[in-house]
């Protein structure tokens, strides 16, 4: 890693040190989707299964979109007892609607309109949906939980404990998968969602436990240090993101939908859980470093050159990274030894995998460009930008799907990498904002 140190005294090696603890955790999780394919692939049905894996984690990731951002919010947010205490509960008020929305999908006929009539599941895979969803009930309260107190340990300076939360997250999800594959005759999908909720939970716990010093400092802070904010000023912060989370994440069901009115559709369906679980490895670099860039811009707004070209280079190596596997004999590796698929299956999930190579470095570029934002406290164009985003995938289905009957998931690759442009491009404007 280079060692460049500008005015601001911050080095490349500073920016590392604190990025690579976060990206870890996000590295861990991207080894979730690959790790509870493989094993479900190697279960009864497993084309059905995957399918229903793939779509019943895409319902439950949408569904938590409104408490995603919590992790940034709190970074950047949380500066006192006030800040603390009301960012709190609205964090609780969050976690209740996310789990009663789920419910609602859950236990009543809206299940059977949004699948089968909307969407047009094949009644096999919607059937095992259904039951993945049930047992996911408690994913977007616990999402929403842990990220409200990860967002309080990276403030306070210890990006290590969210590692160390996400090692207990995944070393919980491994043994209910493997127990339940051992030792049940559940689904694979079902499993799956079982696993997913199991470590979800525990990382919740682990959060909490080892913010405790940090939110009983918090908690007898003077009321009067730190900024006072209102509820008004959470809502007018928050709610541009939330907004951003839940259109951000409709791209899955959008993608699905399209799904079942494309040629080769259950062949998509199958493979695509497991490209995007590929992607995701290399995404998971720039994901995690929006709330480095926040930290690092709040510290010291001299720190803004360093922060930038961090991005160049974390974005270059993210894409080059995930060239050199699709490129390579890795891909075999990758997409029959590690994830079970079928000679036919890995074949059709090359094209795909070659047309998503820029989304690494474009998810860096678009992490760069919200922090900027949620530096200056000016969130709204980040809403505006995903709505571009989603606006750019649909479009994009439509005419290749619907009008081109191109195979659906080499359409959907096209689409994600076109509307990710299309985000980059609304908010070029940020790199030029005004220091703070």
């Amino acid at each position: 890693m280079q060692q460049t140190v500008d005015a601001s005294g911050l080095r490349q090696r500073d920016l590392f040190r604190f990025w690579l603890p976060l990206a870890s955790t996000w590295l861990m999780m991207a080894f979730e989707g690959p790790f509870l394919a493989a094993l479900i692939a190697r279960l009864g049905e497993p084309v059905y299964n995957l399918a229903a894996h793939g779509v019943a984690f895409a319902v439950a990731v949408i569904i938590e979109a409104p408490v995603i951002m919590m992790l940034g919010a709190s970074t950047a947010l949380v500066d006192g007892r006030v800040s603390f205490v009301r960012l709190r509960r609205f964090t609780n008020a969050l976690n209740l609607i996310t789990t009663a929305v789920l419910a609602l999908l859950v236990f009543t006929p809206a299940f059977g309109r949004v699948f089968e009539d909307l969407i047009g599941l094949d009644a096999r895979v919607a059937e095992l949906v259904h039951g993945a969803l049930l047992i996911l009930l408690p994913w977007p309260a616990a999402i929403g939980y842990r990220r409200f107190h990860q967002g309080l340990l990276i403030r306070a300076g210890a990006p290590r404990k969210v590692a160390y939360g996400t090692t207990v997250r995944l070393t919980t999800m491994s043994a209910t998968a493997f127990s339940l594959f051992f030792w049940s005759d559940l689904h694979g999908a079902w499993i799956g969602a079982a696993a997913l909720s199991a470590g979800v939970l525990a990382e919740a716990v682990a959060a909490r436990i080892m913010a405790h010093s940090e939110v009983r400092r918090l908690s007898g802070a003077d009321p009067s240090e730190g900024t006072r904010v209102t509820y008004g000023d959470i809502w007018k912060f928050y709610v541009p993101l939330a907004w951003t989370s839940v259109v951000a994440l409709a791209a899955h069901p959008i993608v699905t939908f399209f799904m079942g009115h494309a040629p080769r559709s259950l062949e998509s369906l199958a493979v695509l859980p497991v490209i995007t679980s590929l992607v995701f490895v290399f995404r998971s670099f720039g994901l995690a470093y929006q709330e480095v860039a926040i930290a690092m811009l709040d510290r010291r707004k001299e720190n803004r050159g360093p922060v930038l070209r961090f991005a160049a280079l974390l974005g270059g190596s993210a894409s080059l990274g995930l060239a050199l596997i699709v490129a390579t004999p890795m891909a075999g590796v990758w997409f029959q030894t590690v994830s079970g698929l079928t000679e036919e299956l890995y074949r059709f999930a090359l094209v795909p995998s070659w047309i998503l190579i820029p989304i690494p470095a474009l998810s860096v570029l678009l992490s760069l460009q919200r922090a900027l934002l949620m530096h200056a406290r000016a969130t709204r164009p980040i809403t505006g930008a995903t709505l571009a985003e989603i606006g750019g995938i649909a479009l994009i289905l439509a005419l290749l799907i619907l009008r081109h009957e191109l195979v659906g998931a080499i359409a959907a690759a096209i689409a994600l990498v076109g509307g990710r442009l299309a985000a980059n491009l609304i908010l070029v404007g940020t790199l030029r904002l005004p220091r703070r």
